[in-house]
């Protein structure tokens, strides 16, 4: 079974073309399962997988306590399931092995997204935050408003490098998650702050964003200089914070703005979905949870005034 599960997650790298982290969780979810099997005495074959041993690990998870004394959430014992359901179904259609149909497990019932994004005046507060009269500045303003004007993930962002843009066409390609590439747009406003952010940068590096010495404008030189997710995570944060936001905004915070943004604006949800890189409607569907222009205006148009 170890020896399976290896070769899955070869599978997911190669074949698949799997994020780094997904395949480090699906190991991590697996592996829990290996051990779950040697604890209860299970011989560790694909064809002692059956529906009741699957219900009796899932009481398991349900039972769980971590090393903070809580349960495991509903949502992150659906991770588990569905890690498990991805690996059977390698086994039967990839490898032909006889083991339980995944279909047969059903996904536990977990409560719908709810999901923090920034109103119209949050969101200039936030964009106006940085002080523009220094590189650093730039940066961050750039920084800012190319993530509400893309919605672009961090990790996307972060990999993102100079030749890539498109200050003409105000676009530029992206590869995101499952190696599915897709076109994103600058705003006017994005596109400029861009300009104005690269015109001044006196080096040649290749990255589109890159970190800079504590407190000065000069470059470090010898250091990996692509600024990292962590670290424009912290520099949204550092913004929010500045100016006063209810909650610690983050980059993905800004994503789910683009797109609120533009469900309210009259988007359909199908341009929003190829806008995010989302590979299932599904997923897409949870901002439907926090905006419905045409419920708005139907509600405007016949609920009584009174």
């Amino acid at each position: 079974m170890q020896q399976l599960i290896d070769e899955f997650l070869e599978y997911l790298e190669v074949e698949k073309a799997v994020s780094p982290l997904t395949i480090r969780d699906y190991k991590i979810y697996l592996t829990k399962f290996i051990k779950w099997l040697i604890e209860n005495h299970v011989l560790l074959f694909p064809s002692s997988i059956n529906l009741e041993l699957i219900r009796d690990y899932r009481l398991f998870l349900a039972h769980l306590t971590l090393d903070n004394g809580q349960h495991l959430k509903k949502v992150t014992q659906s991770y588990y399931v569905i890690a498990l359901r991805s690996f059977l179904r390698y086994l039967i259609v990839n490898r032909d092995i006889d083991t339980l149909n995944p279909d047969k497990i059903v996904l536990p019932k977990t409560a719908a997204r709810m999901i923090e994004y920034l109103n119209s005046e949050q969101i200039e507060r936030l964009l106006s935050s940085p002080t523009v009269s220094n590189i650093i500045g730039l940066r961050d303003k750039a920084i800012l408003e190319t993530l509400f004007s893309t919605g672009l993930r961090v990790s996307e962002l972060a990999k993102l490098n100079r030749e890539q843009i498109n200050f003409e066409r105000q676009e530029f390609g992206v590869r995101g998650k499952g190696n599915k590439v897709r076109v994103v747009f600058l705003s006017d406003s994005a596109s400029m702050w861009l300009n104005r952010y690269i015109s001044k940068r006196n080096d040649d590096y290749c990255p589109l964003f890159i970190r800079y010495s504590r407190g000065k404008s000069n470059i470090k030189r010898g250091e990996k200089m692509r600024l990292s997710v962590r670290s424009i995570e912290l520099i949204v944060r550092k913004y929010s914070r500045k100016c006063s936001l209810p909650f610690d905004a983050h980059p993905h915070t800004l994503r789910h703005t683009f797109a609120t943004d533009l469900l309210i604006g009259g988007a359909d949800i199908r341009s929003v979905q190829e806008m995010l890189g989302h590979e299932s409607l599904l997923t897409t569907q949870i901002y439907t949870h926090v905006t419905n222009k045409q419920l708005k205006d139907v509600h405007q148009k016949f609920h009584r005034k009174k």
